[in-house]
């Protein structure tokens, strides 16, 4: 059966019009027009079902997140929500405040019950009861092979250091896993997550993701509420990985973001 006529027999309506629009590299997207006027945002790729499970998860902790739909083998089918541009102060606090309601919700290990993936880069998230252990061995370490000799030397002597610079016990909150700017959906006074790549971890990492391409304002910050004590030596280790993440996907032009975070981390 072709996309096409799973959502037609899903919806009980014919398409009236398909467009793709730019998403993540997991996926393709498309916009999909029904003929009753509904539309709907309808991924199509082999991680699909997992990200159902993500959404479902992240709405059942509060999160706003858009409504799965149906889900079937390779297809998934979101409603579709219009983005306003630019953001205000409104939609960055009720961003906060979603994200501080996901994070209450717990898990006393670490990781995700599936794997996933950014891309080419596989993503480990076998369980551990031990957050460095976790950051050094499901994030970290996986980049070495893929580094250049310089880089991942350096890295190598952060991840000996691990145990000294984060807890050994953190808050195991549920995470989006990918949370920079473009991964949150601004509409009208509301804020949206979307493509995730959820885990249980330390809730500084979703904070240090949003910080890594821009900087958020006073509203979502607000909101969002206390932040824990000593977060500032942390930002460049939680944001080491996405950095390491980016150089192996798209090459050089981010060998000089991993080097300065590796600089402000003493390695």
């Amino acid at each position: 059966m072709s996309w096409r006529d799973e959502i037609e027999s899903v919806f009980g309506a014919p398409v009236a019009g398909a467009t793709q629009v730019q998403g993540g590299d997991l996926s393709d997207l498309l916009r999909v027009t029904l003929q009753t006027g509904r539309v709907l945002a309808v991924k199509r790729g082999p991680y699909v079902g997992t990200e159902a499970r993500m959404l479902r998860a992240m709405a059942l902790a509060g999160a706003a997140v858009p409504d799965v739909l149906h889900n079937g083998g390779r297809l998934l089918c979101l409603e579709w929500l219009d983005e306003t541009a630019p953001a205000g102060a409104e939609a960055w606090a009720a961003l906060g405040t979603g994200l501080r309601r996901m994070h209450n919700s717990r898990s006393a290990d670490y990781g995700w019950p599936e794997d996933y993936a950014f891309g080419a880069v596989a993503i480990e998230n076998a369980m551990l009861p031990d957050w460095p252990g976790f950051w050094a061995e499901r994030r970290l370490a996986p980049c070495l092979p893929a580094l250049p000799a310089d880089l991942a030397r350096r890295v190598e002597t952060v991840i000996a250091r691990l145990p000294d610079l984060l807890p050994a016990q953190v808050d195991g909150a549920l995470l989006h896993g990918d949370l920079w700017t473009g991964n949150a959906l601004f509409s009208g006074e509301d804020a949206y997550m979307i493509d995730p790549a959820c885990y249980h971890g330390h809730s500084e990492v979703d904070l240090a993701m949003l910080e890594l391409f821009g900087q958020p304002p006073d509203s979502f910050w607000r909101a969002y509420g206390p932040l824990e004590q000593g977060r500032d030596a942390r930002v460049p280790l939680y944001q080491l990985w996405p950095a390491l993440v980016h150089v192996r996907l798209f090459g050089a032009g981010y060998h000089g973001m991993a080097a300065g975070l590796l600089d402000r981390l003493g390695a």
